[in-house]
């Protein structure tokens, strides 16, 4: 099998002492679940085990292929990173589920699992012995990437023990319509007592087409005043004989309505626009789930989906869309794999909307 797949792994320079034969042997077969219909058994397609590379090459473009044909939009690389992780488990019974469309893959096996499963989110730490290290990274990189794209996409990646012995990573961008609200907010809770938002009112009318200057004007529209040439290199009076140019029109002048729906354009006749006031704070309240996630990030000084899960049901993709949903209105900051509840959350809290 070429190295190129495997571009960050180094093989060690010949003669260097090699793992013990076995050490990374695969003996159990990859067993890939596509739940074409969610009322129907699933297709089941069988990675044969091979040498370890090849492998891992053959379970990542099978799952890849099989995901992209239900139009899942999960990246190859993320993938990849999960099909890695089986090396941790030595390759013990490996299944992998496609559901949601290709949108959420559960990779599973009957390993030694993952004691600590908030560590195992975080860069840097890693359990990969120096055989693996010969097939994998071996930095503690790959979950945590994986975690990352996941959420920055909406997403998100839960770690579970399996029924009896190993783990379950799952990956997952399907959406739950009874999550996102149906408006978020449209600029950061704690920007909305500085500078006005939203979009200007809507004109209520088009403009009129404007009549040449001297033409009859219909009843109660504003007159344009008589056109003059430009200042700026005219001359103050032309030579005899000498036409003087045709002057160029004025910009019309249109009724006030069509103006004024404009803050701050001039109207004839009267003063110019002041800006709106400032936008009040939200006056709809956070639905349970997301106050729920915000008592806790503030009480407990940061929080992730996985705990809350645990701690209030529901899956961990809920929660992760509600934490996500919290950082866009302005409540919290992503600190790494956490979030951290800001000031304007904390004041939230002491305060309201009713």
């Amino acid at each position: 099998m070429a190295d190129s797949f495997y571009p960050f792994v180094e093989n060690g320079p010949e003669g260097a002492p090699q793992a013990p034969e076995g050490a990374m042997e695969v003996r159990s077969p990859t067993r890939v679940a596509v739940y074409d219909d969610a009322a129907a058994a699933p297709r089941v397609v069988v990675v044969e085990p091979s040498d370890v590379r090849t492998y891992l090459e053959e379970v990542t473009a099978t799952v890849n292929r099989l995901a992209k044909e239900q139009g899942g939009s999960i990246p190859f690389t993320v993938i990849r990173e999960c099909v890695e992780n089986l090396v941790h488990a030595y390759f013990t019974a490996p299944t992998v589920s496609i559901l949601d469309g290709g949108d959420t893959i559960r990779f599973s096996d009957q390993g030694p699992g993952i004691a600590d499963k908030r560590l195992a989110l975080e860069y840097g730490t890693s359990s990969a012995t120096e055989e693996m290290k010969r097939y994998i990274r071996g930095v503690g990189s790959g979950l945590p990437y994986a975690s990352q794209y996941m959420e920055d996409k909406g997403g998100s990646l839960t770690i579970e023990d399996n029924i009896q012995g190993g783990c379950v990573v799952t990956i997952s961008l399907a959406a739950e319509g009874d999550v996102w609200p149906v408006q978020a907010p449209a600029a950061p809770y704690a920007a909305q007592a500085g500078a006005p938002t939203g979009n200007p009112v809507p004109m209520t009318q088009p403009p009129a087409a404007a009549a040449p200057y001297g033409a009859p004007q219909p009843y109660g529209s504003p007159y344009p005043a008589a056109p003059t040439a430009p200042a700026y290199g005219q001359p103050a009076a032309y030579p005899a004989g000498y036409p003087a140019p045709y002057p160029s029109p004025a910009a019309p002048v249109y009724p006030a309505p069509y103006l004024s729906a404009y803050p701050g354009a001039p109207t004839p006749g009267l003063p110019a626009q002041t800006a709106p006031a400032p936008a009040q704070p939200m006056s709809e309240p956070l639905n349970s789930r997301q106050l729920q996630a915000l008592q806790h990030l503030v009480a407990a000084g940061s929080g992730g989906a996985s705990e809350l899960a645990e701690l209030y049901g529901s899956s961990a993709p809920t929660w992760s869309r509600t934490l996500s949903w919290l950082a866009k209105a302005g409540f919290a900051v992503k600190q790494g794999q956490r979030y951290v509840p800001t000031q304007a959350g904390a004041a939230y809290l002491s305060a309201p909307p009713r």
